[in-house]
């Protein structure tokens, strides 16, 4: 059973307070999320993102099978980084980092790094060469295509 690491660089045209303003918020999720993961957040809030704030939300990630993910913040630093950690959910392990790095006043470099392991075992690490890799791949690059449609150019989604 192995574990994998998926890292993924976008620069945004905006300053870092527009930026943090628009990812600090979990119900912002849903905007970058693509429609065939079917993703309703199921704990609302209006608030900021805090270390210990619980997530919870029902997604399809694979197979078009529904299943509810909870996430933990782990760990914020304001306008630089913060991390969300599976608690309970489709992985045996998901841990996802994203950074924030300002380049100048109104550009800004935002990476995410996850280290996963898939559930089942070898089975998992098959599923995984096979079309996990290949759908988080997918979700990024809708992601990618909805930031820069917020900061950047239009681009078609």
């Amino acid at each position: 059973m192995g574990h994998y690491i998926f890292k993924r660089v976008q620069t945004l045209n905006s300053d870092i307070e527009t930026i943090w303003s628009f990812v600090s918020k979990p119900e912002n999720l849903e905007k970058i999320t693509p429609d065939n993961m079917h993703f309703s957040i199921l704990s609302k809030s209006n608030l900021e993102m805090e270390e210990g704030m619980l997530i919870a939300y029902k997604i399809s990630p694979f197979l078009d099978i529904k299943t509810t993910w909870i996430t933990m913040i782990t760990n914020v630093k304001k306008n630089e980084k913060f991390i969300d950690q599976q608690v309970m959910g489709p992985y045996k392990f998901w841990h996802h980092e994203h950074k924030f790095q300002v380049i100048s006043s109104n550009k800004v470099k935002m990476t995410d790094i996850i280290t996963y392991i898939p559930p089942f075992g070898f089975l998992g690490d098959i599923a995984n060469e096979l079309f996990l890799k290949k759908k988080l791949n997918n979700i990024f690059d809708y992601r990618n295509i909805i930031l820069n449609n917020m900061f950047n150019t239009k681009v078609n989604v």
